[in-house]
């Protein structure tokens, strides 16, 4: 199937997927938690949340060279019945996360921006898409972001048998640990439609599944300002905010990320990736 295809398929399955938004209830990655995370009610996608005025900061990260793939020790992978949707509120923390990619058109040049902010970011890649673009995923490996399993064609999972799920899955993984030098360790189902299958097959691969707390709907491709306003309201100690790479025209999402990113690092939150805790 060429790129094209890919993509003007994907768009159409997003349109009639939207609503089931991330599934579930919200936990909280930290030290010592229980297999399943507390229950929370999840916001609404793309909500706007009040609008309140971010604390100046000359705070920045170091540097980012030379991390290469994230290493981590062994463990057992809880078997939870939602995905989490925040990381611990630790000194102002948000992760930027982006799916569907990559795309040799948009994740070069968000890959460029946030090493020219000396930051990472999460990529939960479909296998499909990162057999075009192998070269990406070790660029992501050298500069130390973290590469998430988002399956390989992006179906509905719940419309899937339990082997064709683990299909899906397995593929991605394989190909990641090919290119990017290690197995995924995170797990995002499209549309953020999990079941049951999906939580159970994830953590025997040993994935951990994350959701996202601020969705910046940019696939609507809603404008610029609009994607910026969303991920700037939404800002706050812990959230996992969700753009895209991929997918359909993501310049948009492009010239957000380039608005947005300076104004949160100016402002005092620590812009990184979330850490596995083994239980």
């Amino acid at each position: 199937m060429q790129m094209d295809q890919l993509l003007t398929r994907r768009r159409a399955l997003l349109a009639g997927a939207a609503t089931l938004g991330a599934a579930g209830v919200a936990a909280v990655l930290a030290p010592g938690a229980g297999n399943r995370g507390a229950p929370a009610s999840p916001p609404a996608a793309g909500a706007p949340a009040a609008r309140r005025p971010l604390r100046p900061s000359e705070y920045r990260l170091r540097p980012l060279t030379g991390y290469g793939p994230p290493r981590t020790p062994p463990g057992r992978t809880p078997v939870r019945e939602e995905p989490l949707l925040k990381v611990p509120d630790d000194g102002r923390t948000v992760v930027l996360t982006f799916d569907d990619g990559p795309d040799p058109r948009y994740t070069p040049d968000i890959l460029d921006i946030l090493a020219r902010h000396e930051v990472r970011a999460m990529f939960f890649v479909c296998g499909e898409m990162a057999g075009y673009t192998p070269d990406l995923l070790a660029r992501m490996a050298d500069e130390g972001h973290v590469v998430g399993n988002h399956t390989w064609s992006h179906p509905l999972l719940t419309k899937l048998r339990r082997r064709t799920i683990r299909s899906e899955m397995e593929r991605t993984s394989d190909i990641v640990e090919k290119h990017y030098g290690a197995r995924p360790e995170w797990f995002r189902a499209p549309y953020g439609a999990w079941n049951r299958a999906a939580f159970e097959l994830g953590a025997e691969l040993g994935m951990e599944s994350l959701a996202w707390t601020v969705d910046t709907l940019d696939w609507t491709e809603p404008g610029t300002r609009t994607i910026v306003g969303r991920v700037e309201d939404g800002a706050a100690p812990g959230v996992v905010v969700l753009s895209h790479d991929a997918g359909g025209d993501r310049s948009q999402s492009v010239k957000a990320l380039r608005s947005y990113l300076p104004h949160l690092l100016d402002s005092g939150y620590h812009v990184t990736v979330p850490r596995r805790e083994y239980v």
